[in-house]
């Protein structure tokens, strides 16, 4: 068994207005770097198309067909002051989730042993009933809870690494014990969550916000002393990353100083929890990451060190 990429061309169809951050040059970039020959193990494949029901599995059916029914036909489309669709958006946001389910298929089953989906736009701001920070549904949770539905899981832990909160996927599993939803990000910046005060109804949210100008070492610090330990705790049966890069110290969004090496300890301390208590089944997704140059080095290190190379 070894790593599965997924990728899908309608990810480059999406458009965003000039001068967004969120653009289809950063699928180009860690394609191009996962082309690289270290990257031959790779399997991979193209991202199944999502349907709307794997999408009510985490947001109501009306808020599902109102996404649908916003897409337009030429221009763009302003959901909020950040985030737009355009006419290929629809097409890319589906994929994104079908790409998401497919992964945790393949995982579940035993047919690879883990995967990275390397698609846009990204979804783990996306709320069960409100799309905005570049998201639209939420790739992630859906994840999640299709292994629930689907495979048996009965608990399901989440880590996002990604700079800005998932508050989306917090929202989605706020009262949910069945989730665990972990995240080291910068505080204060977008969109205003994470606070370590907030912990969800059951305890299950664990959130640990790093300042600006914090580099390696507060980031390894929360996760060896507060996330990866809760982890373990909870003993999920999948583990799933949201994969943002927007960490990484070149980044125009943020002010974190992480580098490539970082992402790289982080995935493996994780892929260790997966192989003790969940026979090694790991999902990644990816979320930001902004600057080209920043984003697909830290994939590739992060794509081999899923491979253990």
């Amino acid at each position: 068994m070894t790593t599965l990429l997924i990728t899908h061309p309608s990810s480059l169809r999406h458009e965003t207005p000039e001068g967004h951050p969120e653009r289809p040059d950063r699928i180009r970039a860690v394609e191009a770097a996962l082309e690289d020959e270290r990257f031959s193990g790779l399997i991979r494949e193209s991202a199944a198309l999502g349907t709307l029901d794997q999408v009510v599995l985490c947001h109501p059916r009306d808020f599902a067909e109102r996404i649908v029914a916003a897409a337009p036909r030429d221009g763009l489309v302003r959901i909020d002051d950040d985030t737009t669709m355009s006419p290929g958006t629809l097409e890319a946001v589906l994929h994104a989730v079908g790409g998401a389910v497919q992964a945790v298929d393949e995982v579940m089953t035993g047919q690879v042993a883990n995967a990275f989906c390397a698609m846009r736009p990204p979804g783990h701001h996306a709320e069960s009933v409100k799309a905005m920070g570049f998201c639209f549904f939420n790739q992630a949770a859906i994840a999640a809870r299709h292994a629930q539905r689907h495979h048996g899981a009965q608990r399901v832990a989440i880590i996002d690494w990604d700079v800005h909160h998932g508050n989306g996927t917090q929202e989605i599993f706020w009262d949910d014990a069945s989730v665990l939803y972990a995240s080291t990000h910068e505080m204060p910046l977008y969109p205003g969550t994470g606070a370590a005060s907030e912990r969800g109804e059951h305890g299950t949210i664990v959130n640990t916000p790093l300042q600006a100008g914090d580099g390696s070492e507060a980031f390894r610090e929360a996760m060896e002393t507060v996330l990866l330990p809760r982890i373990v705790d909870f003993s999920p049966d999948l583990l799933i990353i949201s994969a943002g890069f927007d960490a990484h110290w070149r980044d125009p969004l943020a002010n974190l100083n992480l580098s490539e090496p970082d992402f790289a300890w982080a995935t493996q301390k994780l892929m260790d929890i997966a192989d003790r208590s969940c026979r090694g089944r790991l999902v990644s997704i990816l979320e930001g990451g902004y600057d080209l140059e920043g984003l697909s080095r830290s994939a590739a290190a992060h794509v081999l060190a899923l491979m253990r190379g």
